[in-house]
């Protein structure tokens, strides 16, 4: 392997996101092998792997690049998707499957900005898979976008760090060139402190999106397994509608989070308000979908929704189920969850109570900051998402609230009710 390709190879390493893209890969199309890869006209270099079938290929592994289909992906540039080699109408007789033993493939470009194609995220399995989806493809495509912005960000960040030992070693060489290194010198450090800001934003969506994508993709997931105890007990079509839902749902969150990425990039959170349809049913399938995962715990609600609400459904479930996740992760298992939902005057309001150790007061001063929850680090999105939906009340012109007492903690969004 040359110097550049183990250079690539280390910056994919270095991406603290990459671990959660490949699981969140893996989780949302259960394909068992998943890789990020550097793929140039005469090399197939992999990056970054998730190998659940031994497939065998490891870190700075490589395959003869004429042999793959990310070489074609990389003179087209287009999302590749193969549910099952054997009924693919292009793919069937392509050689790549037969030599590598998949049935099932996707891939995405990853794309720089300049419209290069640095190398692909792909994945495989030896079983059929139900890929051609739209959250499916949107994940991937995301993914891809969110790899290339921070394979970019590194190249900037070496290259003002290399600046910024230029502009010291003028300051310390020539006393005549003195005014122009400080200058320069400032600029590279601005440089700095910008790449890591944006750097840290795009490791928020990627947890963010595998934060998202855990409460629907946890409900599919328990909808199979009671799906198959039920399979000849005149059950399975109601179960089967049931694990559609959430399967929606995973595809309207891709969406959310998208939109979710581009807007904190812009300033802030968008949101398309709508009344025409009720908002009833979106929170009542949120506490469907938690039922499903959780059976054991109980969850008592009062919905009474009598005026029209002007929101985002969607980004209102998306809050909604983090801070019923948040109870059920933090709540005493022993005593209900209690969900009120109503509209009063000129104002909705929400609320999810649940009972357990208090919140202390430490922890309530960052408790709306992603990746916190008082003195801890967040652990696979602990904190991440309560900061989710204090950004979509925000974006509501609403307020969410946190009480916490030794008898209970609530939490409470309120917006206006706009005519």
């Amino acid at each position: 392997m040359t110097s550049d390709l183990k250079a690539d190879v280390d910056a994919v390493q270095q991406i603290d996101g990459v671990p959660k893209i490949l699981d969140s890969v893996g989780r949302i199309t259960g394909m068992g092998f998943v890789a990020i890869a550097r793929v140039t006209t005469t090399h197939w270099v992999c990056c970054a792997v998730r190998d659940n079938i031994n497939f065998g290929l490891t870190e700075g592994g490589e395959l003869r690049v004429e042999t793959t289909i990310c070489s074609e992906i990389r003179e087209h540039g287009e999302v590749v998707v193969i549910n099952d080699v054997q009924t693919d109408g292009a793919y069937c007789n392509h050689p790549t499957p037969a030599q590598y033993g998949f049935r099932s493939y996707i891939s995405a470009p990853i794309k720089l900005a300049n419209g290069t194609i640095w190398g692909t995220l792909c994945a495989i399995d030896p079983e059929p898979r139900d890929l051609n989806r739209p959250e499916v493809i949107n994940t991937f495509e995301l993914f891809g976008e969110l790899i290339a912005a921070q394979l970019e960000i590194s190249t900037r960040f070496e290259k003002s760090q290399s600046a910024l030992s230029v502009s010291e070693a003028s300051l310390r060489t020539s006393e005549h060139g003195r005014l122009s290194a400080e200058q320069s010198l400032r600029a590279s450090q601005a440089d700095l402190i910008d790449e890591r800001k944006t750097a840290e934003l795009r490791e928020q969506f990627i947890g963010v999106l595998g934060h998202d994508l855990r409460n629907p993709l946890a409900s599919v997931e328990a909808g199979l397994r009671i799906l198959t105890k039920n399979l000849d007990n005149g059950r399975a079509p109601a179960i089967i509608t049931e694990i559609q839902k959430p399967v929606l749902r995973m595809a309207g969150l891709v969406d959310n989070i998208m939109d979710f990425a581009r807007g904190r990039l812009g300033g802030g959170l968008t949101i398309k308000r709508d009344a025409q349809q009720p908002l009833a049913p979106v929170l009542e399938q949120v506490v469907n979908e938690i039922r499903l995962v959780w059976p054991a715990r109980e969850i008592d609600t009062v919905i009474e929704i009598e005026e029209p609400v002007r929101c985002d459904r969607g980004k209102l479930g998306q809050l909604f189920s983090n801070l019923l996740g948040n109870a059920i992760t933090y709540g005493d298992a022993a005593r209900p969850i209690l969900v009120t939902a109503r509209t009063a005057g000129v104002e909705f309001t929400l609320s999810v109570t649940n009972y357990g150790t208090p919140i202390s007061e430490r922890a309530m001063q960052n408790l709306f900051q992603p990746y916190t929850r008082g003195d801890r680090p967040s652990q696979q999105g602990l904190g991440l998402g309560l900061y989710i939906a204090s950004e979509i009340a925000r974006a509501h012109d609403g307020t969410l609230d946190a009480v916490s007492t030794p008898e209970k903690t609530i939490f409470t969004f309120k917006m206006p009710l706009q005519r």
